[in-house]
């Protein structure tokens, strides 16, 4: 009987397995085992409320999806590529870089607004296909593969390495409730102190690496084209 209770991890491989429609998988899997659990309906939606009461702040991302679908309706897109190509010698990988640097500053007061579903897709992504396009080139899907990697890596290295710098976060509090029952006891500020030059060459080690990759990509991709360009902004 005690198998039985796992029937819905069963439902999930299967589910998975066949590629079915994923939410359809984890709501079935989740009334099937509280069913078979003996929690019932009423103690399944009791779980999913108090769940979701406790954990609120996890569910700012619906409200991020929607504003930001709703901004792309309305040309939010656009307006970011127009925006960023009337900027002179604009290209995709300073465009990364000035993303590292905000993404830096604003990490270190622990503001985030959206990351890469909610501000480098719908923002810089546009200004990066604009930045293209205003230098008389056609978009390379293979390129803007690359692109989206490298805006996000960018991304994910600022918010990681740069977030600790605020006094109170989750990240220093989870280092210091670490050292503590080690017999190490350090000050929040003093972690903080100790974070910033390291945060500060992680960002710039990443803007160096990704505007690199981005000239040896451009030149990989658009060859002859992109080098004419770059004597033509020289002058």
């Amino acid at each position: 009987m005690a198998l039985i209770k796992l029937l819905g991890v069963l439902i999930v491989i299967v589910g998975f397995a066949l590629k079915l429609d994923s939410i359809l998988i984890v709501i079935s899997a989740a009334i099937v085992t509280a069913l078979v659990g003996g929690l019932g309906v009423t103690g399944l939606l009791e779980t999913l409320g108090t769940t979701f009461v406790a954990n609120r702040s996890m569910a700012i991302f619906i409200l991020i999806m929607l504003v930001t679908g709703t901004l792309e309706r309305n040309g939010l897109r656009n307006a970011a590529a127009a925006l960023i190509g009337k900027v002179k010698n604009a290209s995709p990988g300073k465009i990364i870089g000035a993303y590292g640097i905000m993404r830096a500053v604003f990490a270190a007061f622990n503001a985030s607004f959206g990351g890469v579903a909610g501000f480098v897709r719908p923002v810089i992504m546009p200004m990066m296909e604009g930045s293209i396009e205003s230098r008389g080139l056609k978009i390379n899907e293979d390129y803007m593969d690359n692109l989206k990697g490298m805006a996000s890596g960018m991304e994910n290295i600022a918010w990681f390495f740069c977030q600790v710098l605020f006094v109170g976060g989750a990240g220093g509090l989870l280092v210091q409730s670490t050292l503590e029952p080690l017999g190490y006891h350090v000050e929040l500020i003093d972690l903080a102190k100790a974070e910033i030059p390291v945060a500060i060459f992680a960002v710039i080690v990443g803007i160096v690496y990704y505007y690199i990759r981005d000239k040896k990509l451009a030149k990989k991709y658009y060859g002859e084209d992109i080098a004419k360009i770059a004597v033509e902004e020289e002058k």
